[in-house]
């Protein structure tokens, strides 16, 4: 059976849209990831890591669920609607800036992490615990210890603790042993946003052309 003229250039719009729209997302949700990451591995100075996670955070993911929509410049704003799809690479985004950030700090500790005896100088549990620590020698370790990595309830100030820090003052201090492994979590979160950033594109795109009569 024949196919249209007008059906094979649907078929042909769809597959273009569906590319550019595979592409955006994978630029987003990959970026966020990557800035992520890189910030405390390479590490990067601190100016240029803060700027990172906040594009990794904030900008690339409100980017992967706005550009779909503000692209549609045709259409009068009243009438321009958001597909669901597009709540899901914006949630996967940031939570992959978060995860992503903690998955370099692991690495980081385990590149040039040193382990150490630390005093306990100063324990905040007003909110959060934070421990702040120096050697037992009496330098300062860069950054404090949080809730969960070893600045528990019951640790107070002047106690001994076990830790794993880094020298460069860029990854969090641990007293933890054992790494976490984010490949699965960072995977599955990579490839949400991507699959519904793509989705979600190309039913926008649709909805631009119905408008137009296309």
């Amino acid at each position: 059976m024949a196919v249209s003229t007008s059906e094979a250039g649907a078929g042909v719009r769809w597959r273009v849209d569906a590319v550019r729209w595979l592409l955006f997302s994978l630029v987003c949700a990959g970026g966020s990831l990557a800035l992520s990451w890189a910030g405390p591995v390479v590490p990067l100075p601190g100016s240029l890591r803060g700027a990172g996670l906040v594009l990794a955070v904030l900008v690339l993911p409100l980017a992967s669920s706005l550009v779909p929509v503000l692209m549609l410049r045709r259409v009068p704003r009243k009438k321009r609607k958001m597909a669901w799809q597009l709540i899901f690479p914006l949630v996967a985004g940031v939570a992959l800036g978060m995860f992503g950030n903690a998955a370099g700090d692991e690495v980081a500790l385990a590149d040039r992490g040193v382990w150490g005896d630390a005093v306990v100088v100063r324990m905040d549990d007003t909110g959060t615990n934070r421990c702040d620590l120096r050697t037992v020698g009496g330098r300062e370790i860069p950054l404090s210890l949080s809730e969960g990595d070893g600045c528990d309830d019951g640790v107070s100030k002047g106690d001994t603790l076990r830790v794993r820090y880094d020298p460069e003052g860029v990854a969090g201090a641990t007293e933890d042993r054992d790494s976490n492994s984010y490949g699965g979590l960072l995977g599955s979160l990579l490839m949400l946003a991507v699959v519904m950033g793509t989705w979600g594109g190309v039913r926008q795109s649709r909805w631009d052309r119905e408008y137009d009569g296309d």
